[in-house]
């Protein structure tokens, strides 16, 4: 299948808490399906890595509620967050997929980094 996502990171400064070891933020995924058949985003899993070395994993049925369709040459986009206890964070992690003929098949999420603005140069 072919499959492609990309991700967009902010740091919510609002609803962090430096001083108590609390930094949110937000991930935008897009999940563009350039395959010939729709699919369904069936399941995630998410493996979460500060830089205190703090390790997560979260796994559960769909994104945000929902187990969408996507048809070919569409996209879905969706927005979640992620609290960590450090200032610096990867995320990195997997979508379960359904295609037409009742089939499953992974598709890899990168690793991607979690970090304020100007903190990395």
């Amino acid at each position: 299948m072919s499959i492609e996502i990309q991700v967009e990171t902010q740091y919510i400064s609002a609803q962090s808490s430096p001083e108590e070891a609390q930094y949110a933020f937000s991930y935008t995924i897009t999940i563009v399906n350039h395959g010939e058949d729709t699919v369904q985003l069936i399941s995630r899993y998410w493996l979460i890595t500060d830089s205190t070395g703090k390790v997560t994993e979260v796994q559960g049925e769909g994104v945000v509620g929902k187990q969408p369709h996507i048809a070919p040459n569409e996209t879905y986009t969706y927005t979640s967050g992620v609290m960590l206890e450090s200032q610096l964070g990867t995320m990195e992690g997997h979508y379960l997929m359904r295609d037409s003929d009742q089939g499953t098949f992974q598709t890899d999420i990168p690793v991607f980094r979690l970090c304020p603005p100007n903190t990395l140069h």
